[in-house]
Order: C-alpha cells, then sequence, then structure tokens
C-alpha cells in the first residue's frame, strides 16, 4: 500500500476522531484529576479504542457480509455518515453534542476511560464505519496490515494531545482549535463524497 494510499487513510481517520475537538472534553472530564492519573486515563481510553477499531477492521466486512450488506453499499452508507460528521464540524454541532455528552453526572472517582473518551468520543460511529470502510479497500494481508497501523498513528496522536492538551490548549485558544475543526470538516466531506463515488462506480453508475 504505497503513500497515496495511506496518507488519505490517516485523514480520514484524523479528522473523523478530531483530536483537536476531544481536547477540551478530556480536560473537562479529568478536572481535578493528578498529572500521573490523567497520564492513567489518557493511555486506557486510547488502548480500548484501539482494540474496539482493529475488531471492526479485520471483522467488520464479514459482519456485513452475514447480513447481506455489500461493501459498495456500505461505502456509500459510510460516506453519507461522514460527510454528516464534516457538517457538525463546520457548523459546530459536533463539539455540542460532545459537550453534552460528557455532562451526564461524572463523580471525581469515576473513571471516564471507556465512556465517554474511549467510545463515544474516540472510537465512536463514524470512526468504525470508517475503518470497515479503509479495511474494505485492501487487497492483501500487508495492507490491511497497513491500515491498522494508521489507526495506531492516529491514536497516537490523540493521545499525545491528550497528554498535552493543556498546553496546546493555551497556545491555540478557543478560536485556533474551532478554525482548525472547520477546516477539518472541509477536508472530510470531501474525502466522503469520494467514498460515495467510489461507490456508485463499483455500482456502475458512474461507467
Amino acid at each position: 500500500m504505497n503513500a497515496d494510499a495511506l496518507i488519505p487513510a490517516f485523514v480520514t481517520l484524523f479528522v473523523v476522531i478530531d483530536p483537536i475537538g476531544l481536547m477540551p472534553i478530556f480536560l473537562a472530564l479529568t478536572q481535578g484529576a493528578r498529572h500521573a492519573e490523567r497520564r492513567v486515563i489518557a493511555l486506557r481510553a486510547v488502548a480500548v479504542a484501539a482494540v474496539l477499531l482493529t475488531l471492526f477492521g479485520l471483522l467488520g466486512e464479514q459482519v456485513l457480509g452475514f447480513l447481506g450488506i455489500s461493501m459498495p453499499a456500505f461505502r456509500i452508507a459510510g460516506g453519507l455518515l461522514l460527510f454528516l460528521t464534516a457538517l457538525d464540524m463546520l457548523f459546530e454541532r459536533r463539539a455540542k453534542r460532545r459537550e453534552d455528552q460528557s455532562e451526564p453526572g461524572l463523580h471525581p472517582d469515576e473513571d471516564p476511560s471507556v465512556f465517554p473518551l474511549a467510545t463515544p468520543l474516540i472510537a465512536g460511529p463514524g470512526t468504525m464505519a470508517a475503518m470497515i470502510l479503509l479495511a474494505g479497500q485492501t487487497d492483501s494481508v500487508l495492507d490491511l496490515v497497513a491500515v491498522h497501523l494508521v489507526m495506531v498513528a492516529v491514536l497516537a496522536v490523540v493521545l499525545v494531545f491528550f497528554l498535552s492538551s493543556s498546553l496546546i490548549e493555551r497556545i491555540l485558544r478557543e478560536t485556533g482549535i474551532k478554525v482548525l475543526t472547520r477546516l477539518f470538516g472541509m477536508l472530510l466531506a470531501a474525502l466522503a463524497v469520494q467514498f460515495v463515488l467510489d461507490g456508485l462506480a463499483d455500482f456502475g453508475f458512474l461507467g
């Protein structure tokens, strides 16, 4: 799998997971935690998300086959879902929904690493759909491994953002985070349209 295929895969997962948008949520969920506690929460959340996304990358297509859903059909549906996610990013609905997901009654002694951090904030429906789509485009075991290594690389970026969230928030401030979120939303919208076009081409609608 060459770099021309790996880079779009990285960008797709990066903008769907949106590490920058997750930073303020992570800070809110770990408010009052010591540095060591915050590090453990970040590591556990990323590890759980990695397991979930690996399962969807490896077994997602088999599950679709069992349900009688073709990859082109799922590619179109996944592209539409990613496009809706892009719209949420562009119009800031996504940030509001994430804040709502992080609010309900988390006590200081509760561990938010599995819920809501690992899922649905990191490994949400859009990310799972993206993993199935990317894995479905591979032609060999090495390509499939490459996709999962890209996923691990994106999650490593998420971990870095989590561990340095306080510093990055002070540097970017709220305006910088909003600008980058909208930029990533535009990139995700374009990639989502490409998924839909690929699915239509598989069905023969585009010649």
